[in-house]
C-alpha cells in the first residue's frame, strides 16, 4: 500500500514537474514573440496637395489650346508639389525592426511624389524609397547596407521631416538617396563621423556603370542643435558626359530661443566634363527661421539663392541660363504649419524669381519671376 502510495506521490510530481516545464518554454517562446514584436514597429504618413499660381496659367498645354506643344504645368523648377489644382503627394509606409545588434527598414512610397524621388528605379523597385539592414558592431560603430536616403542637405523626401510643403532648390538637384555600404561612428557624447561607399547617386536598384562614389561626414550635434558637414566625390556614369563629381555641403539647424529656430543649408558642386571644356555645376545658400506662436501653429521662411555655373545639371531645367551656361534663382517660401493632431495643415506662399526669363505670365509673356500658393495637408501615424 505505501509503495502504491509512493509511487502516484511520484506520478504527481513528475506530471507538475512537465506541466512546469511545459508552462516555462511556452512562457519563454512567447516572452520571446513579444520581444520580438516589441521590436517591430509600424509608421508612415499620406500627404496631398492644393497648388494655385497667382498670375501664370494654372492648366496644362500653351496658349494655342494644343496641350502637346507644352505638356507641363507651369512651376517652379523644383522637385515634387508641381501640379495645379488639387494633387497627390504620396502614401509612405515604413516597417522596421531594432535589435539589440541588428535591424532592418523597409521604407515603401506610392504617390506621385513618392514616384519622383525614385526616378532612376524600375519595377517593383518603383515603391522602394529605402530598404536597408544594419548591424551594431560595438557602441561606437554601426554598419548600413542597402538602399538609404541621402545624408546631405537640409530637406528630405517625405514631407514630414521639412517644414516646408514645397521644396528648395538644393534639395531637388542634390541627391535623393544612395545603395552601398556606409560606417557611422560615434566618437564621443557630441562628434560623429560616417564614412560610405556608394553607387552612382540615385542608382538605387543596380549600378549600370561600374563606378562608385564616396561620402563621408562629420557631425556635432547638443542639446540646442546640430551641424554637419557632408562630402561626396566620385563619377556618377553617364560615360561621355560627365567627369568625377565633387560636392560639399553644410547642414545646420539651432533653437536660438524657446520659440526661435533657425536652419542653414549651403552646398557646392563641380562636375568635370569627360570632353574637353570647364567645370560645371551648381551652388546655393537658405536660411530656414522659424517661430513658434504657440503649441499648434508655427510660421516660417525659406530664403534660398541657387546658381548654376557653365550648364550646370546638363541643361536640366532647374533655371533658365544665358549664353555662358549661367543663371540663378531667388525663392522665399512663407510657411505657416497648423497641427490637429496627427494632422498637420500647411498653408504657402511662394516667390521665384530668376535672372533669366523662365516662367510665363497670363498673357503668354516670359517672364522672370512665378507666385504660387500651396495648402498641404499630411498625415502622420
Amino acid at each position: 500500500m505505501k509503495t502504491k502510495t509512493v509511487t502516484n506521490f511520484l506520478k504527481k510530481v513528475c506530471l507538475v514537474a512537465l506541466a512546469l516545464a511545459s508552462f516555462t518554454t511556452v512562457a519563454q517562446e512567447e516572452s520571446e514573440e513579444k520581444s520580438w514584436i516589441e521590436n517591430f514597429s509600424v509608421s508612415g504618413s499620406v500627404d496631398g496637395y492644393y497648388r494655385y499660381n497667382i498670375g501664370a496659367p494654372n492648366r496644362i498645354g500653351d496658349f494655342d489650346g494644343d496641350p502637346t506643344t507644352d505638356p507641363s504645368y507651369i512651376a517652379p523648377g523644383t522637385s515634387f508639389v508641381n501640379q495645379s489644382g488639387f494633387a497627390l503627394g504620396m502614401a509612405n509606409v515604413i516597417l522596421g525592426y531594432e535589435g539589440d545588434k541588428v535591424g532592418f527598414v523597409a521604407d515603401l512610397v506610392f504617390g506621385q511624389r513618392g514616384e519622383d524621388a525614385v526616378f532612376n528605379s524600375d519595377g517593383s523597385a518603383q515603391i522602394v524609397n529605402q530598404l536597408y539592414a544594419y548591424w551594431n558592431v560595438s557602441e561606437s560603430v554601426k554598419l548600413t547596407v542597402g538602399n538609404f536616403n541621402t545624408y546631405l542637405g537640409y530637406e528630405v523626401i517625405s514631407p514630414t521631416g521639412n517644414f516646408n510643403y514645397s521644396t528648395s532648390y538644393m534639395f531637388s538637384y542634390g541627391p535623393f538617396s544612395h545603395t552601398g555600404l556606409k560606417a557611422d561612428f560615434t566618437l564621443n557624447d557630441n562628434w560623429s563621423a560616417m564614412l560610405a561607399i556608394m553607387n552612382p547617386t540615385d542608382f538605387t536598384e543596380s549600378n549600370p556603370f561600374d563606378t562608385y562614389i564616396i561620402g563621408a561626414q562629420l557631425g556635432y550635434s547638443a542639446d540646442n542643435g546640430s551641424a554637419y558637414l557632408n562630402f561626396r566625390y566620385g563619377n556618377e556614369g553617364f560615360p561621355g558626359l560627365v567627369g568625377p563629381t565633387f560636392q560639399a555641403d553644410l547642414t545646420t539647424g539651432w533653437d536660438v530661443a524657446e520659440e526661435f529656430y533657425l536652419g542653414i543649408n549651403a552646398t557646392y558642386l563641380s562636375t568635370d566634363p569627360q570632353a574637353d571644356g570647364d567645370a560645371g555645376g551648381f551652388y546655393g545658400v537658405a536660411l530656414y527661421p522659424q517661430y513658434k506662436t504657440s503649441e499648434k501653429f508655427t510660421i516660417g521662411i525659406r530664403g534660398e539663392y541657387f546658381a548654376l555655373y557653365n550648364d550646370g545639371l546638363l541643361g536640366l531645367g532647374a533655371v533658365g541660363v544665358d549664353t555662358e551656361g549661367d543663371g540663378s534663382v531667388i525663392a522665399a517660401t512663407l510657411t505657416g504649419s497648423y497641427d490637429i493632431g496627427s494632422l498637420t495643415l500647411k498653408p504657402e506662399l511662394r516667390l521665384d524669381s530668376t535672372s533669366e526669363d523662365f516662367f510665363e505670365d497670363n498673357d503668354g509673356q516670359e517672364t522672370k519671376s512665378l507666385s504660387s500658393f500651396v495648402l498641404g495637408a499630411i498625415y502622420k501615424f
